[in-house]
């Protein structure tokens, strides 16, 4: 069984609330940023588009610092995994320029056969195009998706593939069968 990890809200922890405090407190902003981010996470449009949408100078430093916390005892679960000859692989929403961010930053990133970036394969979850995509990269069905979010959960279970909502690593080790070391 291959394990498909999604990013935020699993490896990394959402959006710093102290981060966007300093982009922001308007709630006019934040509703334009939400609104459009789903086309700056496909790639369809640039960061400068995107920002023009949101009507706000670019603030493209202060947004990949506000998704930039990571949930080290979950990496630690990856080099587990990994180590123990698993398959794992990561499918995430996310715009180039964060991307390119974690790839710089973090060579844990390594660790996966396949790296979906919404970005660069140009659907975003719950699109089913996103699921496909990596199932067909993967070049197996058997594929359990790991997301926070329960409609991305059940999108990858529309596809064929096996679902965890993820609470908590607690949750995942024992459906993984991976004790604490």
């Amino acid at each position: 069984m291959i394990v498909l990890f999604d990013m935020f809200g699993v490896i990394a922890r959402d959006q710093s609330p102290e981060v966007m405090a300093t982009m922001s407190t308007s709630p006019e902003f934040w509703d334009a940023y939400w609104e459009h981010r789903p086309a700056y996470d496909r790639g369809d449009v640039t960061s400068d588009e995107y920002w023009a949408l949101v009507g706000h100078p670019p603030l493209v430093e202060q947004d990949v610092a506000s998704w930039s916390r990571i949930d080290y005892e979950m990496v630690a679960l990856l080099h587990e995994l990994h180590n123990a000859g698993r398959r794992i692989a990561l499918l995430s929403n996310i715009p180039e320029d964060l991307a390119r961010n974690f790839e710089r930053t973090y060579a844990w990133l390594d660790l996966f056969e396949v790296r979906a970036f919404s970005c660069r394969i140009g659907h975003a979850k719950p699109d089913r195009a996103a699921f496909e995509f990596c199932r067909d990269a993967l070049g197996d069905d058997d594929v359990l998706f790991v997301d926070d979010r329960l409609e991305n959960v059940r999108a990858a279970e529309l596809v064929g593939m096996r679902g965890h909502h993820f609470t908590g690593i607690d949750g995942l080790r024992t459906l993984l069968g991976v004790r604490v070391q």
